[in-house]
Order: structure tokens, then sequence, then C-alpha cells
């Protein structure tokens, strides 16, 4: 029996009140393996310059960031 084989019978055996958990995982399963898009690309591209430069707002506690 192949891994499909397998997964198709268990979900069989998963009541109707817990398929949206398992819908939910194989979801997110499934964008994961999505390429990441212009606009995130940007933001990655972005946050690196501000690593490599030290630019950027800094905080030294939680407290700090919760009350600007």
């Amino acid at each position: 029996m192949s891994n499909r084989e397998k997964a198709i019978q268990l979900l069989n055996e998963i009541p109707d009140d817990k398929i949206a958990y398992i819908i939910g995982y194989i979801h997110r399963l499934i964008t994961e393996m999505e390429e990441p898009n212009e606009e995130t690309l940007k933001a990655f591209a972005e946050v690196d310059e501000m690593k490599r430069t030290g630019s950027g707002q800094h905080f030294t506690d939680l407290d700090e960031l919760w009350n600007i």
C-alpha cells in the first residue's frame, strides 16, 4: 500500500467534526511549497539590508515594542 493510499484510508476514518483540522494542515503544507511573491521577496531583501547595516527600529524588550 502506498503512502497516498494509507493517507486516504486514514482520512476515511476521521470523524467529520475533526476533518477541518486535517484540511487546514494539508492546505498549509501546499501553500508552503509555493514560491514567495515579489512583495515578500522585497520584504526579505529589506530585512537583510537592515541586518547588514544595523538600520531600522530597535527594541530592547517587548514592553518597549508594545509602547510605540
